[in-house]
């Protein structure tokens, strides 16, 4: 079966999730980390994409961003592959594909799940097991958007800036989002959409979405199968 089209629309928020091959480590160490987030914030603003929340785990990635236009995700993404794999194979004398096939990606609507997203992110390393607090993450966009940590790469989305008026403010109520923890369905269905490039948000907004991509942004439901036909009514 083909492979449907990314959905990329232009002022629309995308979840982004790139793995590595055959869940292997893409990270060895916080230098292949730090490349990492230099060349993504490279390409993120040649690209004229914004990135509003990240997390860099050993064998995938995280993002959360917003592009200008409808080729900017993928050109940023093709870019910064392409940079990443020719540093971390020169560096770890290796050769061969490093990534697992294409990322994937799903839209996101902003009033409903930005931050459901952004916590969803943010806390897979706390769902990992490896910190307690998301806060002892460094990898990660939550000491940006959570305690007000500078960071080139991060351009806040519209969304968080009316958090508050202040630095100080947005980030105790964005802390304040963390308090409350998401349910199995939710982190089902963030997983679903991004997998399978579907769409995630309300029905207006997936039709929306489907109306401006020109194709499906939601899981399609089951047909009926059609019967066979009867070896004898083949014969007729």
């Amino acid at each position: 079966m083909a492979r449907l089209p990314r959905i990329c629309l232009p002022g629309i928020p995308q979840h982004v999730i790139q793995r590595g091959n055959n869940r292997q480590p893409s990270f060895a160490s916080d230098q292949d980390m730090a490349a990492y987030a230099h060349w993504l914030n490279k390409y993120a603003r040649r690209h004229q994409v914004a990135i509003h929340a990240w997390v860099f785990m050993t064998n995938h990635v995280h993002l959360l961003v917003t592009p200008k236009t409808r080729t900017g995700v993928s050109a940023m993404m093709q870019s910064l592959g392409r940079q990443y794999v020719r540093y971390f194979n020169h560096t770890y004398r290796r050769t061969g594909t490093l990534w697992e096939g294409r990322y994937r990606s799903s839209p996101v609507e902003a009033e409903s799940y930005l931050f459901i997203c952004q916590r969803y992110i943010e806390l897979n390393p706390v769902r990992a097991g490896m910190v307690d607090d998301p806060g002892e993450y460094g990898w990660s966009s939550y000491r940006s958007n959570g305690l007000g940590v500078q960071a080139n790469l991060r351009t806040p989305h519209p969304l968080y800036l009316a958090l508050g008026k202040t630095t100080g403010s947005r980030c105790e109520a964005y802390r304040k989002l963390f308090e409350d923890h998401l349910d199995a369905k939710t982190i089902a269905d963030i997983r679903q959409a991004t997998n399978k490039g579907m769409a995630l948000g309300g029905s207006r907004f997936l039709k929306e979405v489907e109306r401006l991509a020109g194709r499906r942004a939601q899981p399609g439901r089951p047909g009926r199968k059609p019967k066979k036909k009867e070896h004898a009514e083949l014969l007729l």
